[in-house]
């Protein structure tokens, strides 16, 4: 009978052990998940380009979810640009991309109109445009953010990076990784704090999305 108990003892211990990897106090930062839908034509950014004109993003307007996530993660999305240091960020308002192309939002997928590349070109002084698209957004535990990016050089018209990746906190890699940057970037902060963030707070995952997806921008 000891002996029984002593292994059923030892077992709970290791279903503890086990149960607790994803807990708020002893999460595994070594885990980060990386986005693999990813395009680029080369490793480094062309040594001249040092502008780019960011469209506003486009969503589908229909879906309530997506207006409301476009207008929480806009300025998000050219924060987080901004902080790559990769190159100047021009915000095309939509108001200004109306006035020049008759329209507020294009997507990348879309037939452009012609001269829609030399407009830009012309108005900002940039040396490429980056198309911008939420195609997913949920607020509400599981949180969800889709990016489809695509950063186009408005001299050579070619895409030199682009990033189509759905950012799911239902999947466990997910959940480490955003726990990851949260720890990382709120170090201040206590660990449950940082953990509760992460999880609840829409606004925080759409810019640990955004900044993960921007890390796979090839190098200066």
């Amino acid at each position: 009978m000891a002996i029984i108990s002593g292994l059923f003892f030892a077992a709970a211990l290791l279903l503890l052990a086990g149960c607790g990897t994803f807990g708020p106090t002893s999460v595994d930062l070594s885990l980060p998940y990386k986005p693999d839908n990813v395009y680029l034509a080369d490793a480094r950014l062309p040594s001249d380009l040092k502008r780019v004109a960011v469209l506003p993003m486009a969503c589908d307007d229909r879906q309530t979810d997506l207006a409301s996530g476009r207008e929480t993660l806009q300025p998000v999305l050219i924060a987080e640009l901004i902080k790559t240091k990769k190159f100047e960020v021009i915000e095309v308002k939509p108001e200004e991309l109306w006035r020049l192309t008759g329209r507020q939002v294009w997507t990348s997928w879309e037939e452009l109109p012609a001269g829609f590349l030399e407009a830009l070109q012309k108005e900002y002084g940039c040396d490429a445009v980056m198309f911008c698209e939420l195609t997913e957004y949920h607020a509400y535990p599981p949180l969800a953010v889709g990016w489809r990016l695509k950063l186009v050089d408005v001299r050579h018209r070619n895409t030199i990076w682009s990033g189509d990746e759905n950012f799911d906190a239902g999947k466990p890699a997910v959940v480490l990784a955003t726990r990851r940057y949260e720890h990382m970037d709120k170090w201040q902060i206590d660990s449950e704090t940082a953990d509760w963030l992460a999880m609840n707070s829409p606004s925080r995952f759409g810019q640990y999305s955004i900044a993960n997806l921007l890390d796979t921008l090839p190098a200066r």
